[in-house]
């Protein structure tokens, strides 16, 4: 085992502002920038809801 922390992110859209995917790019970045030996999965997902 290397000993590298992975973070999953996993977020929704923002309704009227952001995809999930460019959610999950800017949570991806401001961890990154406070910790930059953090392994990143980001798996963009839906609520069930309008759009889905």
């Amino acid at each position: 085992m290397n000993g590298a922390v992975k973070v999953v992110l996993a977020p929704d859209k923002f309704k009227g502002s952001l995809s999930a995917p460019e959610v999950a790019a800017a949570l991806e970045r401001g961890l990154l920038a406070a910790a930059p030996e953090l392994e990143i999965v980001k798996v963009p997902v839906a609520d069930g809801g309008e759009g889905t």
